[in-house]
């Protein structure tokens, strides 16, 4: 049978301004959904995995038509609560060559971000669970959403269940009082996998290091030193990656990722995107592909690998979440990526 895999937190409606343009330039915004840890459900599903999203959102036609997208993906959505008021919103500029990428959030009152400790049975949500993954994103929403978080966790690791966290900073979030540090010192001691980028590293976990995460230029092997700091702060992690993204521009990025299993460091290929297409997601495509990996392959550098290459691929890919299969990243581990067509 195939694992089964939970995720928790908040999906939005999001709206992008098309193309390339500038916020408003034209009277239209493009509508979709998206969020990072229904964007890993995502990509888990197209993987043929168990894969079941929880969250809460209000009555009314766009949570409906949010909830029968990821049923259209055979995500499993009967955990989801109806409750709450609003359905949160996050609105996208996405940005060329030297011109960044931006988002403003509209998120406040969200049913997610209301939700109380009791909205969710944690022992029915983790019946016959193999893997929990949440992110620093939905802790940083609301502090019941904090509490939410924490008792997930300790739920899952009393019921054997392997925990993954991608620790995600957003610091237009954390504005509810505590700060990243303080709250995300205490889920991640449930986390048996890391997942973040360099910046992640230092601000969701309070943790300083000597690495230039602003210059776009990134020396992979100062990051075994910085997965082993991790590592020693939280000796629970059995696993930390740590994703690399050198940024030429908005749109030429250099990407891959290193993994330190607590015995092996391994770094990944290195892909060169240039045209970027959409890289909102990225991270999560990564999560994605490293949860499948360590649940179906023998080998971490093959897990490491997997996801690297799936999210690469997701950089060509309109909208929040990857939609590849394992074929297709497979294809691109053997060498496959000339983009010519398959005929």
């Amino acid at each position: 049978m195939p694992k089964r895999v939970i995720t928790f937190g908040e999906i939005m409606l999001r709206l992008k301004s098309p193309g390339h343009e500038r916020l408003l330039q034209s009277p239209v915004l493009e509508a979709t959904f998206g969020g990072g840890e229904s964007n890993v459900a995502q990509s888990l599903a197209n993987y043929g995995l168990d894969v079941a999203f929880v969250t809460a959102l209000p009555q009314n036609a766009i949570a409906d038509a949010c909830v029968g997208e990821l049923r259209r993906f055979n995500i499993d959505t009967s955990l989801i609560k109806r409750q709450g008021q609003r359905i949160g919103i996050y609105i996208l500029e996405a940005g060329a060559n030297q011109r960044s990428s931006t988002v403003l959030y509209d998120r406040a009152g969200s049913s997610i971000a209301e939700a109380g400790p009791n909205t969710f049975d944690w022992d029915e949500v983790f019946e016959g669970a193999d893997w929990f993954h949440f992110t620093g994103i939905t802790p940083a929403i609301s502090g019941s959403a904090a509490e939410l978080c924490l008792k997930a966790v300790r739920k899952a690791k009393e019921k054997g269940v392997t925990v993954s966290c991608d620790y995600n900073f957003r610091k237009k979030l954390w504005k509810w009082g505590k700060s990243a540090p303080a709250v995300m010192g205490e889920l991640v001691r449930y986390v048996d996998v890391g997942i973040a980028n360099e910046e992640d590293c230092q601000k969701s976990l309070g943790i300083q290091f000597d690495a230039d995460v602003e210059s776009g230029k990134l020396d992979s092997r100062r990051y075994r030193d910085i997965a082993e700091t991790v590592m020693t702060k939280f000796p629970n992690l059995k696993k930390q990656a740590i994703t690399l993204r050198e940024s030429q521009s908005a749109d030429h990025n250099d990407w891959s990722a290193v993994l330190h299993n607590g015995q092996d460091f391994m770094e990944s290929r290195k892909y060169e995107i240039r045209d970027i297409v959409d890289r909102v997601g990225g991270g999560d495509s990564f999560a994605g592909g490293l949860i499948y990996g360590l649940l179906t392959f023998e080998d971490d550098q093959k897990a490491l690998e997997f996801a690297v290459a799936a999210s690469c691929l997701k950089h060509s890919i309109p909208g929040d979440a990857n939609r590849v299969n394992v074929k297709e990243v497979e294809a691109l581990m053997g060498g496959s990526g000339s983009g010519r067509v398959q005929r």
